[in-house]
């Protein structure tokens, strides 16, 4: 074969240089910005979060004149506090955990 037919393809009526393929890129996975163990982390402490606020939930009275001493019970004032800011905890620590560790 000569350099010329390796060069070009000949069509009905004239000559085209052909063109050469560019190499195929790989395909591109995008990388995450923490690991799997920080996102399981973060799940956990917005769980621990949301479970925080349903305990401080509630409460109330339905009629404006009457009392209700169970707005002070310990599940709204300690309880629940205490796990809003666990959660924040947790997820201050899966954010600063290194997961290739």
């Amino acid at each position: 074969m000569s350099k010329k037919s390796r060069k070009y393809r000949k069509n009905n009526l004239t000559e085209t240089p052909v063109k050469a393929k560019p190499p195929k890129e790989t395909q591109h996975i995008p990388e995450f910005i923490f690991g799997r163990k920080n996102y399981l982390f973060m799940l956990i402490g917005i769980g621990v979060i949301a479970l925080g606020f349903i305990f401080m939930a509630g409460g109330g009275s339905d009629d404006p004149n009457v009392f209700n001493p169970e707005i002070y019970s310990f599940r709204r004032i300690r309880l629940a506090p205490t796990l809003v800011l666990i959660g924040f905890g947790i997820e201050v620590y899966a954010i600063l955990l290194n997961p290739d560790k």
